[in-house]
């Protein structure tokens, strides 16, 4: 079963299990938020959508030819602050 996102391929995609957020861009995918696997059909479909979404993360990356070492952090804006 693949995931709902293609891992890497856009700057826009993002998902929800339960309350996990899978936020998609292309040099890195970004999982965080809370995820109880119940033992219950409910948990099994939570286990089954989050293993679907890491294999597609493994197989985009075992399919890159050279992988960096690591990618480096992009810079973030400085904003003044509009109360002080």
């Amino acid at each position: 079963m693949p995931s709902q996102i293609k891992p890497f391929a856009s700057e826009a995609e993002s998902l929800q299990v339960d309350e996990l957020t899978v936020e998609n861009q292309t040099d890195r995918v970004s999982i965080y938020g809370s995820l109880i696997v119940t033992k219950d059909k409910k948990g099994l479909q939570h286990a089954r959508e989050l293993k679907a979404i890491l294999d597609d993360v493994v197989a985009a990356l075992e399919k890159e030819q050279a992988l960096p070492d690591q990618v480096a952090n992009k810079p973030t804006d400085k904003v003044e602050d509009p109360w002080g």
